[in-house]
């Protein structure tokens, strides 16, 4: 087997390793934060534990629970957590891997061009497409890190139950009765 080839081989099982480990222990459900601007201009910011019929129960400050009525509420913010340099970190890696595996292989023709010019072509490649991936990986880290606003002053009942039926999703406990 050639050398190309073994490197190929064995790079790919460790992005594999990498990739497919993430979800391998066990967390606590945890619900999504969100910031709730009421009416009257105040903010609440808390940990979503439940939504029922006609409020939404927040673990406060990490230590008491508050209930917020929905005809209290402006605006609520579903903060999510930056992910920007974990996808630049990422495109980087799977960029610059790519990159240099690509141009080991393609670099050279003859014995001793084979030898210089897979170096190279390797140290290129890596160059061109680990920039690339950081770049592509910075984009959508930041894009995917990006904090959702729901309105819900001014809206109507069947858009508030929709907004609702959304947030149910992201709350620890779902199917409250």
């Amino acid at each position: 087997m050639k050398e190309q080839q073994k490197k190929f081989i064995s790079l790919f099982l460790v992005f594999s390793l990498v990739l497919l480990s993430v979800n391998l222990y066990a967390k606590e459900r945890r619900g999504a934060r969100l910031i709730i601007t009421k009416m009257n201009g105040r903010q609440i910011e808390g940990e979503l534990i439940t939504v029922k019929k006609d409020s939404l129960l927040l673990l406060f400050a990490g230590r008491m629970d508050v209930s917020v009525g929905i005809e209290e509420i402006k605006v609520i913010t579903i903060v999510k957590k930056s992910t920007f340099w974990k996808g630049a970190g990422l495109g980087l890696l799977i960029g610059g891997g790519m990159g240099e595996i690509m141009g080991g292989i393609l670099g050279g023709s003859s014995a001793l061009e084979e030898e210089i010019g897979a170096a190279k072509g390797a140290m290129l490649g890596g160059a061109v497409f680990g920039i690339t991936g950081y770049l592509l990986g910075e984009i959508l880290g930041a894009k995917k890190g990006k904090d959702k606003t729901i309105q819900i002053e001014g809206m109507s009942d069947l858009y508030i139950q929709e907004a609702l039926d959304k947030l149910r999703k992201k709350a620890r406990i779902r199917d409250y009765k």
